[in-house]
């Protein structure tokens, strides 16, 4: 791809790195979290094939290409909100790379696909959710019973399930409570309340565990597997769906 690295516009440098150079360079100089950095080297590797693939030359694009990059990818069927995150990557390189004198910032001004929202999930009604607990009393897992009860009196979420661990349960004013990392926090700096009747079935499931390094994940897995490791989202939300296809909540909405 190196035809891609063509001489930038006048009153630019004449010279520019190599393209994984340059790909390494902007990542490594974004001031985001390793896993964002590895979403911009992806989606900047991605404009680049595309470039190479029309037969561009990288200096020499214009806003017009830019455009019909997006043009494209709608047209493609790509998701407005794939599309957004592939945009702001690329003017994120832009901007980076005009404040390097290595290229113009043709991105400018550029508009963004409006993020979808999603659909919001339907609340369960309170005989909904004492059937969902009753189910998972019943089912003998004291780990899916303490894990969907803390999830239906606390709100926490997927993600904020699966970064607990043993150290996070904690009191604070006589009250016992879960510290909580909430999405695109970078620490545990807020909490829950964990009342008599969240606390008793994690009691119980904490038990049956046996002593536990204060690191340990909360929750964990029992396949054979991943034995011992972290629950992820993904196996969350299948307990959970379990449980709410049983009680005939088997629409999407919940």
């Amino acid at each position: 791809m190196h035809h891609l690295i063509a001489t930038p516009a006048a009153g630019l440098q004449s010279t520019a790195p190599r393209l994984q150079e340059l790909v390494d360079q902007f990542t490594k100089e974004q001031d985001v979290k390793p896993s964002s950095r590895a979403v911009y080297a992806k989606n900047l590797a991605r404009y680049l094939a595309w470039v190479e693939k029309k037969g561009y030359s990288l200096g020499e694009l214009t806003r017009a290409e830019v455009l019909q990059y997006k043009e494209e990818l709608l047209a493609q069927g790509t998701s407005p909100l794939t599309v957004c995150s592939y945009l702001v990557t690329v003017k994120l390189f832009y901007e980076w790379a005009e404040g390097r004198k290595l290229y113009p910032n043709i991105a400018r001004g550029v508009r963004v696909p409006k993020r979808v929202q999603n659909i919001q999930r339907s609340p369960l009604t309170a005989p909904q959710a004492s059937q969902l607990l009753h189910y998972y009393q019943a089912a003998g897992s004291p780990r899916d019973y303490a894990l969907v009860s803390l999830m239906l009196r606390t709100g926490l979420r997927t993600v904020e399930i699966t970064r607990a661990t043993h150290s996070d349960l904690q009191h604070k004013g006589g009250q016992r409570v879960l510290m909580v990392q909430g999405k695109g926090r970078d620490g545990k700096d807020n909490f829950v309340i964990l009342t008599e009747k969240a606390w008793a079935p994690l009691q119980a499931y904490l038990e049956s565990k046996g002593p536990q390094m204060k690191n340990a994940p909360l929750f964990t897995s029992t396949s054979n597997n991943n034995l011992g490791s972290k629950l992820t989202t993904r196996t969350i939300r299948q307990i959970a769906r379990e449980g709410l296809d049983a009680i005939g909540c088997s629409d999407k909405a919940y």
